[in-house]
């Protein structure tokens, strides 16, 4: 990262390792996503042999050494509440969400039943970083749809911005065509989030939340 693009004789040198060990080393980095590759620029006269090959970190390697965007999201939006309130920040999410939705939209409307819909539904946030899942279950005797994100990218930022939430389950809400219910969010500590898209609701009968690791995913 510091000296890249660098050639692997380079690094060998610097490092006091046989150039041919590096190799193994830069190939299993190039296998990982984590190192890609270009040619050196050439200086002087055309020699023999292939242009010396230059080394430098991909993005999924530089993401190894961490980074600081949740606390930018966070403060960011911290500075915008302060200027223009709650409703300033439901504004934002609704602005995220909706260019969300409008890439899959479409293919989630083709859906002929709720069921494919909540299905093509989970395809989309899995496609987006979420890795849903939907399955049917029956849920305090009501059937219906589970929806599952095992993953929330944004998760550190909507544990202090619970709008960014509520927004995204609205928004489930009017592509499924259905009222649905936020059982658990990983923003509250959960091991998931977890929607329950009821089929039918006898009695108008309405679903606890539970923000316990034993919510059905």
């Amino acid at each position: 990262m510091e000296d890249g693009p660098i050639t692997a004789a380079v690094v060998a040198a610097r490092l006091g390792l046989s150039p041919a060990a590096v190799r193994r080393h830069l190939d299993a980095l190039l296998a990982d996503g984590e190192a890609t590759t270009r040619q050196a620029p050439r200086r002087g006269p055309r020699g023999r042999g292939r242009p010396a090959k230059l080394f430098l970190l991909s993005e999924n390697g530089r993401a190894r050494f961490g980074h600081t965007y949740d606390d930018l999201a966070v403060a960011a939006l911290r500075f915008l509440a302060d200027r223009g309130g709650g409703e300033a920040v439901r504004d934002f999410a609704r602005q995220r969400v909706d260019a969300m939705v409008e890439r899959h939209r479409a293919a989630i409307a083709a859906g002929e039943t709720t069921a494919d819909r909540a299905e093509a539904l989970a395809t989309a946030l899995t496609r987006e970083g979420y890795a849903a899942s939907a399955r049917s279950i029956t849920l305090g005797g009501v059937a219906g749809e589970q929806l599952c994100q095992h993953h929330c990218p944004v998760a550190h930022v909507a544990a202090e911005f619970p709008q960014l939430c509520e927004v995204e389950t609205a928004a489930f809400a009017e592509l499924l065509g259905t009222h649905v219910q936020r059982l658990a969010t990983i923003a509250r500590g959960d091991a998931a989030c977890t929607t329950h898209v009821p089929l039918g609701r006898p009695g108008g009968q309405a679903l606890k939340s539970t923000t316990t690791e034993g919510t059905p995913s």
